[in-house]
């Protein structure tokens, strides 16, 4: 093997080995599995916190969900709880913790949804099938279970809670 061969061969070798150190010294500065998940439940404690203070400020008798979503059904409504594919009709008020409204059916009008096939936060969609037709509740809707970390660009900001006021008309 000649000079020029063994110095080119050196050359890749050292650029390979410098190349893995680098790769590895930025992947061993971001935080492993373990430190976010401690994140992510630092994050979701605090927004417990948060909506804890909320239903104390507003003395609501509120019940939190196995998932997280806190509800208080203010009137049972009538027949049988929805499902998925029924159709729902709603008057309702989305707004945040510190009363910004969002979205109101008293700007846009009535929401219809079909459940299981409309586009909607998850924690609404749990919610509403707590319900019945003629049904009024309150959710409050943490982040995960909403617009999480990005907001919808439009009215709800990054990491809100949401809180939904909702009237389920009746059947026609």
């Amino acid at each position: 093997m000649g000079i020029k061969n063994i110095f080119i061969l050196s050359l890749i070798i050292s650029l390979v080995s410098c190349r893995e150190k680098v790769t590895n010294n930025i992947f061993n500065s971001r935080p492993g599995k373990n430190e976010m998940a401690d994140l992510n439940r630092h994050l979701v404690q605090k927004d417990r916190e948060r909506i804890r203070n909320y239903i104390e400020r507003k003395s609501l008798k509120m019940y939190e969900s196995p998932t997280g979503l806190w509800y208080q059904i203010k009137n049972e409504g009538t027949g049988k709880n929805f499902a998925d594919n029924d159709k729902i009709v709603m008057n309702y008020e989305c707004s945040l913790l510190d009363g910004t409204k969002c979205y109101s059916s008293k700007d846009l009008g009535p929401k219809e949804v079909i459940l299981g096939r409309s586009t909607m936060e998850p924690g609404l969609y749990e919610g509403l099938r707590l319900l019945k037709s003629g049904a009024e509740a309150i959710f409050i809707i943490p982040p995960f279970l909403a617009w999480g970390l990005v907001g919808d660009r439009k009215m709800i900001p990054s990491r809100a809670v949401i809180v939904y006021n909702v009237y389920i008309l009746p059947a026609k």
